[in-house]
Protein backbone atom coordinates (compact mmCIF):
# COMPACT_ATOMS: atom_id res chain seq x y z
CA UNK A 1 0.00 0.00 0.00
CA UNK A 2 2.59 2.45 0.42
CA UNK A 3 3.72 2.18 -2.77
CA UNK A 4 0.83 3.24 -4.02
CA UNK A 5 0.17 6.08 -1.37
CA UNK A 6 3.10 7.73 -2.58
CA UNK A 7 2.57 7.25 -6.05
CA UNK A 8 -0.77 8.90 -5.19
CA UNK A 9 1.01 11.69 -3.22
CA UNK A 10 3.53 11.98 -6.46
CA UNK A 11 1.37 12.16 -8.86
CA UNK A 12 -1.57 14.62 -7.56
CA UNK A 13 0.89 16.50 -6.03
CA UNK A 14 2.21 17.65 -9.48
CA UNK A 15 -1.00 17.99 -10.59
CA UNK A 16 -1.98 20.35 -7.73
CA UNK A 17 0.74 21.92 -8.12
CA UNK A 18 0.36 22.59 -11.44
CA UNK A 19 -3.55 23.91 -10.51
CA UNK A 20 -2.52 25.97 -8.11
CA UNK A 21 0.82 27.46 -9.74
CA UNK A 22 0.81 31.76 -9.88
CA UNK A 23 -0.03 32.63 -13.42
CA UNK A 24 0.54 36.21 -12.43
CA UNK A 25 3.31 37.64 -15.28
CA UNK A 26 6.53 37.32 -13.51
CA UNK A 27 5.80 34.88 -10.93
CA UNK A 28 4.95 32.35 -13.14
CA UNK A 29 7.01 29.27 -13.06
CA UNK A 30 5.65 27.82 -16.28
CA UNK A 31 6.94 31.16 -17.70
CA UNK A 32 10.36 31.67 -15.59
CA UNK A 33 11.28 27.48 -17.00
CA UNK A 34 10.02 28.02 -20.42
CA UNK A 35 7.51 25.62 -21.58
CA UNK A 36 9.56 22.92 -22.61
CA UNK A 37 11.92 22.19 -19.42
CA UNK A 38 8.44 23.16 -17.44
CA UNK A 39 6.67 20.49 -18.92
CA UNK A 40 9.65 18.13 -19.06
CA UNK A 41 9.65 18.13 -15.54
CA UNK A 42 6.41 18.27 -14.81
CA UNK A 43 5.60 15.06 -17.34
CA UNK A 44 8.92 13.48 -15.70
CA UNK A 45 7.30 13.39 -11.91
CA UNK A 46 4.30 12.81 -13.37
CA UNK A 47 5.03 9.47 -15.01
CA UNK A 48 7.15 8.54 -11.77
CA UNK A 49 3.91 8.88 -9.91
CA UNK A 50 1.96 6.97 -12.35
CA UNK A 51 4.09 4.31 -12.18
CA UNK A 52 4.21 4.24 -8.25
CA UNK A 53 0.48 3.96 -8.70
CA UNK A 54 0.68 1.22 -11.40
CA UNK A 55 2.83 -0.65 -8.90
CA UNK A 56 1.65 -0.03 -5.79
CA UNK A 57 -2.16 -0.70 -6.59
CA UNK A 58 -1.17 -4.16 -8.26
CA UNK A 59 1.30 -4.78 -4.94
CA UNK A 60 -1.69 -3.94 -2.67
CA UNK A 61 -4.05 -6.85 -4.18
CA UNK A 62 -5.62 -8.43 -2.20
CA UNK A 63 -6.73 -5.54 -0.15
CA UNK A 64 -8.75 -5.41 2.96
CA UNK A 65 -12.74 -4.62 2.00
CA UNK A 66 -14.10 -1.54 2.64
CA UNK A 67 -17.98 -2.03 1.27
CA UNK A 68 -19.29 -5.28 -0.86
CA UNK A 69 -20.87 -3.32 -3.41
CA UNK A 70 -24.52 -4.84 -5.15
CA UNK A 71 -23.69 -6.77 -8.84
CA UNK A 72 -25.72 -4.22 -10.16
CA UNK A 73 -23.68 -1.32 -9.56
CA UNK A 74 -20.99 -3.27 -12.01
CA UNK A 75 -23.06 -3.31 -14.54
CA UNK A 76 -23.93 0.60 -14.34
CA UNK A 77 -20.04 1.46 -14.16
CA UNK A 78 -20.24 -0.37 -17.20
CA UNK A 79 -22.88 1.52 -18.69
CA UNK A 80 -20.72 4.69 -17.37
CA UNK A 81 -17.24 3.82 -18.64
CA UNK A 82 -19.10 4.29 -22.45
CA UNK A 83 -19.75 8.37 -22.18
CA UNK A 84 -16.33 8.10 -19.73
CA UNK A 85 -14.35 6.87 -23.55
CA UNK A 86 -16.66 9.57 -25.26
CA UNK A 87 -15.36 12.57 -23.30
CA UNK A 88 -12.12 11.12 -22.75
CA UNK A 89 -11.89 11.23 -26.93
CA UNK A 90 -13.61 14.69 -27.33
CA UNK A 91 -11.15 16.45 -24.94
CA UNK A 92 -8.69 15.63 -27.97
CA UNK A 93 -10.76 15.80 -31.22
CA UNK A 94 -11.71 19.08 -32.30
CA UNK A 95 -14.05 21.20 -31.04
CA UNK A 96 -17.30 20.15 -31.30
CA UNK A 97 -20.92 20.27 -29.66
CA UNK A 98 -19.73 17.71 -26.83
CA UNK A 99 -16.85 19.53 -26.28
CA UNK A 100 -17.77 23.11 -26.25
CA UNK A 101 -21.11 21.64 -23.96
CA UNK A 102 -18.82 20.02 -21.11
CA UNK A 103 -15.88 22.97 -21.24
CA UNK A 104 -13.60 20.30 -19.79
CA UNK A 105 -13.93 16.79 -21.25
CA UNK A 106 -11.33 15.22 -20.19
CA UNK A 107 -11.86 16.16 -16.38
CA UNK A 108 -15.70 14.64 -17.18
CA UNK A 109 -14.04 11.54 -18.00
CA UNK A 110 -12.06 11.21 -15.24
CA UNK A 111 -14.59 11.94 -12.60
CA UNK A 112 -17.09 9.67 -14.62
CA UNK A 113 -14.65 6.79 -14.93
CA UNK A 114 -13.76 6.89 -11.01
CA UNK A 115 -17.26 7.83 -9.59
CA UNK A 116 -17.94 4.21 -11.53
CA UNK A 117 -15.23 2.83 -10.28
CA UNK A 118 -15.65 3.81 -6.81
CA UNK A 119 -18.90 2.28 -7.21
CA UNK A 120 -18.49 -0.88 -8.61
CA UNK A 121 -14.96 -1.60 -6.26
CA UNK A 122 -14.84 -1.75 -2.27
CA UNK A 123 -11.39 -2.54 -1.68
CA UNK A 124 -9.50 -0.61 0.15
CA UNK A 125 -6.53 0.27 -3.19
CA UNK A 126 -9.72 0.62 -5.43
CA UNK A 127 -11.27 3.01 -2.68
CA UNK A 128 -8.23 4.68 -2.67
CA UNK A 129 -7.34 5.41 -6.32
CA UNK A 130 -10.59 5.89 -7.95
CA UNK A 131 -11.35 8.45 -4.47
CA UNK A 132 -8.04 10.00 -5.36
CA UNK A 133 -8.97 10.78 -8.96
CA UNK A 134 -12.79 11.99 -8.01
CA UNK A 135 -11.07 14.52 -5.78
CA UNK A 136 -8.81 15.86 -8.08
CA UNK A 137 -11.23 16.01 -10.78
CA UNK A 138 -13.67 18.11 -8.65
CA UNK A 139 -10.83 19.98 -7.43
CA UNK A 140 -9.21 20.88 -10.29
CA UNK A 141 -12.68 21.47 -12.19
CA UNK A 142 -13.17 24.34 -9.33
CA UNK A 143 -9.80 25.60 -9.51
CA UNK A 144 -10.66 26.01 -13.18
CA UNK A 145 -13.61 27.99 -12.84
CA UNK A 146 -12.62 30.19 -10.62
CA UNK A 147 -9.43 31.16 -12.73
CA UNK A 148 -12.07 31.89 -15.55
CA UNK A 149 -10.74 28.99 -17.75
CA UNK A 150 -14.08 28.08 -19.28
CA UNK A 151 -12.63 25.82 -22.15
CA UNK A 152 -14.03 26.50 -25.29
CA UNK A 153 -15.38 30.02 -25.35
CA UNK A 154 -19.15 30.48 -27.00
CA UNK A 155 -17.90 32.25 -29.76
CA UNK A 156 -15.51 29.16 -30.74
CA UNK A 157 -16.31 27.72 -34.12
CA UNK A 158 -18.11 24.04 -34.01
CA UNK A 159 -16.98 20.98 -36.20
CA UNK A 160 -19.72 18.08 -36.34
CA UNK A 161 -15.91 15.84 -37.24
CA UNK A 162 -15.32 16.36 -33.78
CA UNK A 163 -18.55 14.83 -32.25
CA UNK A 164 -18.25 12.26 -35.12
CA UNK A 165 -14.45 11.58 -34.24
CA UNK A 166 -15.21 11.68 -29.86
CA UNK A 167 -17.93 8.81 -30.18
CA UNK A 168 -16.75 6.78 -32.78
CA UNK A 169 -13.05 6.79 -31.08
CA UNK A 170 -14.56 6.65 -27.64
CA UNK A 171 -17.19 3.80 -28.70
CA UNK A 172 -14.28 2.06 -30.37
CA UNK A 173 -11.92 2.24 -27.62
CA UNK A 174 -14.50 1.15 -25.03
CA UNK A 175 -15.57 -1.86 -27.01
CA UNK A 176 -11.42 -2.77 -27.09
CA UNK A 177 -10.89 -2.20 -23.52
CA UNK A 178 -14.57 -4.06 -22.57
CA UNK A 179 -13.30 -6.81 -24.49
CA UNK A 180 -9.99 -7.50 -24.45
CA UNK A 181 -7.68 -4.49 -23.04
CA UNK A 182 -9.34 -4.52 -19.21
CA UNK A 183 -8.11 -7.87 -17.99
CA UNK A 184 -4.26 -7.30 -19.70
CA UNK A 185 -3.91 -4.64 -18.34
CA UNK A 186 -5.20 -4.72 -14.78
CA UNK A 187 -5.89 -8.13 -14.22
CA UNK A 188 -9.35 -7.71 -13.81
CA UNK A 189 -12.25 -8.48 -16.06
CA UNK A 190 -14.48 -5.72 -17.15
CA UNK A 191 -17.83 -7.93 -17.39
CA UNK A 192 -19.13 -8.95 -14.18
CA UNK A 193 -18.51 -12.49 -13.68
Amino acid sequence: MTYLILGLIIFFGAHLFSTFRSRAPGKDIKEKLGYGPYMGLYSLVSLVGFGLIIWGFGAARPAPILYTPPTGLAHLNLVLMLPAMIMLAAAYTPTGRIKKAVKHPMLVAVKIWALGHLLANGELNSVLLFGSFLAYGVIDRIALKKRGDIGPGPDAPVSAMGDIGAVVIGAGAYAVLLLWLHPILFLMPALPG
